[in-house]
């Protein structure tokens, strides 16, 4: 280790062991910077949806890993091997405050189609591996993170909030992938299931791309108060298991599903004008099946396509919409609540009891 690095001091990680357990402290010196590495200081962490059901032992992780993938953090190293720029192709130097993408592709592995980096072989996953030996700065519950090579990194001005600049790398750059597959929002009735950050995310998009009306839908009215500020037309309560009347609201042309809620995803479809195209985000960790009439998608000449995480297009795309809209919409405020690294347990009882947009989690200034 060169002595610039060593003079860095250890750096504090959480450790999830799985449902029901306490996180375990660990502290660990600065490892080795392997080459084309960028060593980052975390400034900040949200817990993204799917930490909670990981939490709640919903969505299965390997045992004794740093959870945390909405983050933001300042460039402490750039190993001399890194290409020295971002993903935008501006230079890049310590002290720059940057966003990253949620995966690392490995040197030499192809995808298995050029819009599909995120399913390539052998993937990395920040947030998501397993932490063991010197190798735990690798998600967003520590005081550091090492970014491997071959991670697309944007820099951004520190003039954007911090609890806004950690959900660009997860939840504006999926629901921009969303919006990339559902095609032309210009003049299109849009319905958007869930007033999560994605779904509230989504319904500014859409506002932005020119979308003619967009309607919310959410069991959780509360939730729903949030749907004028970011651009709804109309927030519809969730109708619930007994319906028997037509839909309280309009045929759309796309519906875009990001509860992963069976009966949401079905009744999105029911939603859909004759061409619709119902986008599912939401359904990531196991679920019932979705009762689908092959019929209507026949004879309605329906779509539904299905999104995983993003590309690198729609991390770029998502980082120049919050660049360009973060004062519009009243992002920052979606982050109900924060706490230090110190006090992560609380953090999750109150996000799983909650269910709060967004909890931040700030680790450094």
């Amino acid at each position: 280790m060169s002595d610039k690095l060593s003079a860095f001091p250890p750096g504090k990680a959480v450790i999830f062991n799985g449902q029901g357990l306490p996180f375990e402290f660990i502290t660990r010196q600065v490892p080795f910077i392997k080459p084309g590495e960028v060593l980052v200081k975390t400034l900040y962490t949200t817990l993204c949806g799917s930490d909670i059901h990981t939490y709640c032992g919903r969505r299965m992780e390997p045992p004794h890993v740093v959870l945390g993938h909405e983050i933001v953090g300042t460039i402490l190293w750039i190993d001399p091997a890194h290409p020295g720029k971002d993903f935008r192709g501006n230079p890049i130097e310590v002290g720059d405050m940057i966003t990253w993408s949620i995966f690392s592709v490995p040197a030499g592995i192809i995808a298995p189609r050029p819009d599909m980096p995120q399913k390539s072989n052998h993937l990395f996953k920040y947030g998501h591996v397993l932490a063991e030996g010197d190798d735990v700065f690798n998600g967003g519950l520590a005081d550091y993170c090492i970014l491997r090579s071959n991670t697309a990194l944007i820099k951004i001005s520190p003039s954007i909030p911090l609890k806004v600049a950690a959900t660009i790398s997860c939840a504006h750059s999926t629901v921009m992938g969303a919006l990339r597959i559902a095609g032309d929002i210009t003049d299109k009735k849009i319905i958007v299931f869930g007033a999560g950050l994605l779904g509230l995310s989504c319904v500014a998009m859409c506002k932005e791309a020119g979308a003619a009306w967009i309607g919310v839908v959410d069991q959780d009215t509360t939730r729903l108060t949030w749907s004028e500020k970011f651009g709804a037309n109309l927030a519809y309560p969730f109708p619930g298991e007994n319906l028997t009347t037509p839909l309280p609201w309009p045929d759309a042309d796309i519906v875009f599903d990001m509860t992963g809620n069976p009966q949401a995803m079905k009744m999105g479809i029911d939603s859909l004008a004759v061409g619709g195209c119902a986008v599912w985000i939401g359904a990531v960790f196991p679920e019932k099946p979705v009762p689908v009439d092959g019929q209507k998608i026949v004879r309605k000449l329906l779509q539904i396509r299905g999104l995983h995480n993003y590309n690198y297009e729609d991390f770029l795309n998502a980082t120049s919409f919050i660049e360009n809209n973060y004062r519009k919409y009243p992002f920052e405020d979606l982050v109900e609540k924060e706490y230090p690294l110190d006090s992560i347990e609380e953090a999750f009882a109150f996000a799983s009891k909650n269910k709060p947009v967004r909890v931040g989690i700030k680790i450094g200034e």
